[in-house]
């Protein structure tokens, strides 16, 4: 029995469909992570599911409870928002504490007149204690008296992750947490959050533009495009055999070369050099898209056959070179009597070890600084 489960959610504004069929499941204590394009869905699905927004159709359940018609605070689900919304006048146990104030009554929660109410007085201690022991495992003892206005953008999120957490939630959503934080925080709070997640044991579907942050997190990815979900698989799997086109043009920085083609009779496929497919099944002649990520593609040395093309530059990243070359088709009209290919000038990425990139691969300064540019 899965411990989430959505089935066939639409969603539309204005007579704009936003949600087309959505349909997924997360086991207990699964890490979910949804990539995808600006505007297709990722957030709305995340509203809807935490009941923020009311879906035209479908059906979400947790274990095996339909949810769908019960309102936000009956779903015992936590969100963290991309904003972190923390209330400004509260310190940062105060914040901690909010959810945890249902265990009051209203009564009890009066001031002064509460505290005379039978077991308000244990039920606080109660509360308490949760609080400093959330803020230990985030390691921010240190923070517990100060509000929002005095701590860093990364100390507020450990505290709007420590305010989803303390409730005991039976789902986590997590909408972009990290957007706000500098390079080298987010690296740091990534593994945080990962090792959070495994203690606390419950379902979480986090939001992220950050391909990194998907692929390096989540035991499962989820790219949405266009308000559908193309696929849902390990990362391992989304990178190495994408089932949509669109999810191979998706997933990779650089993104992935693609050169249609077609096949020949002796089961190759020609775009300027042939190359052997492993898949026999296609027909002579049939029209093929020829995938090939940028770490490989290599240099050509000595007589080894490839693509002539000229470099247009080349950005050093560290821990690896990026060569850009003009001539190496995205698209391409292949001439099967010649086995070249007619392409038109493009951008396409070849990535390459920092240690790796041969001499001859370094950009040369042309004649003319203006022919730098030209085809």
């Amino acid at each position: 029995m899965s411990a989430l489960s959505l089935r066939g959610i639409h969603k539309s504004f204005g007579g704009n469909p936003i949600l087309k069929g959505v349909s997924l499941d997360a086991e207990p204590g699964e890490f979910i992570a949804l990539v995808g394009p600006s505007g297709c869905g990722k957030s709305t699905l995340l509203r809807i599911l935490a009941g923020l927004e009311t879906a035209d159709g479908g059906e979400i359940k947790i274990a095996n409870r339909d949810i769908s018609t019960l309102k936000a605070a009956d779903r015992n689900i936590a969100m963290v928002f991309q904003s972190y919304a923390l209330y400004p006048h509260l310190t940062a146990a105060q914040n901690i504490a909010v959810p945890l104030m249902r265990r009051l009554t209203r009564a009890q929660r009066l001031p002064v007149i509460g505290s005379l109410i039978p077991g308000q007085r244990k039920t606080v201690a109660d509360i308490k204690r949760d609080v400093r022991s959330m803020a230990a495992s985030l390691k921010m003892d240190h923070l517990l008296d100060r509000k929002p206005g005095q701590m860093s953008g990364g100390q507020r999120q450990r505290v709007a992750l420590g305010r989803a957490m303390v409730r005991q939630p039976a789902v986590f959503l997590m909408d972009e947490p990290l957007s706000n934080l500098d390079a080298n925080l987010r690296v740091h709070a990534r593994g945080e959050i990962v090792e959070l997640h495994r203690r606390a044991g419950v379902p979480t579907l986090y939001v992220t533009h950050d391909q990194a942050e998907a692929l390096s997190m989540a035991d499962r990815v989820a790219v949405m495009i266009g308000g559908a979900l193309l696929q849902l698989s390990p990362p391992r799997v989304i990178y190495d055999d994408p089932q949509h086109i669109e999810v191979a043009k998706f997933i990779g920085q650089p993104r992935i070369n693609l050169l249609p083609s077609q096949i020949e009779a002796d089961s190759t496929v020609a775009v300027g050099v042939r190359s052997a497919l492993s898949n026999r099944t296609l027909s002579t002649g049939a029209a093929v898209t020829l995938g090939i990520r940028p770490e490989f593609v290599r240099i050509a040395r000595g007589g080894d056959s490839g693509l002539k093309a000229r470099i247009e530059r080349v950005e050093f990243l560290g821990s690896e070179i990026i060569v850009w070359r003009p001539a190496f088709p995205l698209s391409s009209a292949t001439d099967p009597s010649s086995g070249r290919s007619r392409c038109r000038r493009s951008r396409s990425p070849t990535r390459r070890g920092a240690r790796k990139v041969p001499r001859a691969a370094r950009l040369r300064s042309p004649r003319k600084p203006e022919d730098r540019w030209r085809q």
